[in-house]
């Protein structure tokens, strides 16, 4: 493999969105297949990335398209076919809330292209800059949605490979940063594919020693790439730096990063220590999987290890790891779980605070994610709720509205936290998460069914 590809440039497939005027309209299709173009967003040396409209989705996609005239029997076309056939291969198969979906691939003779979600943001690249450094607690927040979202990739068999800044989108709401997806999907490495795929494919600057040695790879090596974009990140510059790519190289086999405390003010020595072990040159001694490496930028952040600065509300990372501890959630993955964290709504209540009422009639639940609930019926206590276990889902599920009026007092005994549903709020979500709440409910149900039979049986027994 030339040397020259692992130096390539830090190209996006999708690039930030540029004004419609800033590129003339010569410069842009009318139409490619059945998709009406709008503008240009980027190009590169060999493809070019177009906004345009889905007539029959009636929502904007990113179409990215092989330059036409790259000469059909040239290098360029043989590996830009190469990393076209990677994309093709995972249409419509992955999906996750931080991963950029690949909707369609047309292998036009002339100008094969791949259809895209859109994404209006821009990538991190905008935050490597030393006078355009996000807030740590920021960053790890970003690490972490990285981390879930490469790992959910590397259960479906794909080793990204190409992990930089610039391959990694967010969107904005002002300063802030709302969402990161992974995107570019090139230089996939699909441990279920059975055709010969390129080796020693990637971006110098974030490849792992056994990646540049084209040797054989697991998540490991995706691993080291996320912890040297991070290091950028925090830094300012990369952990390894130089003019020539045979310095860099060595660097990467040999060299050790400067210190990130010594970049960076207030970076804690648990973070440095996460990343500078993600950065092994043996990847036995990195984090062994997505998991644990997305632990520990959870316990840092769960920690308040790193200084909140504008971040004051509670980070989607703290959030989902709440829900992945509860048993309410045990049977949910990655993906559901996502949507939990971003449609229910998260509510904190005080001591004594009702959630219900006798003879309320209501029709949303909750799930108690912290704190305590007593549940009084005519003044006594007749049940504790502590994490993990739901109060108000008969309402929810009650056929007719008799049903939906509360027969007891539900009362906060502990500073509490929920989160909530609504039966139009559940409309909201996918038809499998909808489905992971219903066999959640199902078991809630037996055992209060069960329970309620073994004081039956035991009537002095108390529950």
């Amino acid at each position: 493999m030339p040397l020259s590809r692992l130096a390539e440039s830090e190209q996006s497939l999708t690039l930030p969105p540029m004004p419609v005027a800033a590129q003339p309209p010569a410069a842009c299709p009318d139409q490619i297949g059945k998709y009406r173009i709008k503008a240009k967003l980027g190009e590169g040396a060999t493809s070019e990335v177009f906004l345009a409209e889905d007539p029959f989705r009636g929502h904007d996609v990113a179409i990215k398209r092989v330059r036409p005239g790259v000469m059909p029997n040239s290098r360029e076309s043989h590996f830009q076919q190469r990393f076209f056939a990677a994309e093709a291969a995972l249409v419509g198969r992955l999906n996750h809330p931080n991963v950029v979906q690949i909707l369609d691939a047309v292998a036009d003779p002339v100008s094969p292209y791949l259809v895209m979600e859109y994404v209006q943001g821009v990538t991190l690249r905008r935050f490597c800059r030393a006078d355009g450094l996000l807030p740590l607690a920021q960053i790890l927040e970003i690490g972490f949605k990285c981390a879930m979202a490469l790992g959910y990739c590397y259960r479906q068999g794909l080793i990204h490979r190409d992990v930089k800044p610039a391959n990694l989108l967010v969107t904005l709401d002002g300063d802030q940063i709302e969402e990161v997806k992974v995107t570019d999907f090139g230089s996939v490495f699909n441990l279920d594919a059975d055709h010969t795929q390129v080796y020693r494919v990637g971006s110098l600057a974030y490849m792992s020693p056994e990646q540049l040695d084209g040797d054989v790879l697991d998540c490991r090596a995706d691993i080291y790439s996320l912890a040297a974009v991070l290091y950028h990140l925090v830094a300012g510059r990369p952990p390894f730096d130089a003019v020539q790519q045979q310095a860099i190289m060595n660097q990467i086999y040999h060299g050790t990063p400067p210190p990130l405390a010594k970049l960076r003010e207030g970076v804690p020595a648990a973070l440095q220590a996460l990343i500078e072990q993600s950065l092994a040159k043996e990847r036995e001694l990195r984090p062994a999987t997505w998991d644990e490496f997305a632990q520990t930028l959870s316990q840092l952040i769960k920690d308040r290890q790193v200084p909140r600065g504008p971040l004051q509300d509670v980070l989607d990372s703290e959030r989902f790891t709440l829900l992945r501890s509860l048993e309410f959630f045990a049977a949910f993955g990655d993906v559901e779980l996502w949507e939990v964290v971003h449609r229910a709504k998260w509510q904190r209540h005080g001591y004594g605070h009702a959630l219900f009422r006798k003879g309320q009639e209501g029709n949303a639940f909750h799930i108690v994610t912290q704190g305590q609930v007593d549940v009084f019926r005519d003044g006594k206590p007749v049940a504790v709720l502590k994490p993990g276990q739901s109060v108000g889902e008969m309402a929810y599920l009650a056929p007719n509205p008799e049903l939906r009026v509360h027969t007891v007092d539900i009362l906060v005994s502990q500073p509490a936290t929920t989160v909530s549903f609504t039966p139009d709020s559940m409309e909201q979500l996918s038809l499998s998460t909808r489905h992971l709440f219903d066999k959640a409910f199902i078991g809630v149900l037996v055992r209060r069914l069960h329970a309620a039979h073994e004081a039956l049986a035991h009537p002095r027994r108390i529950l």
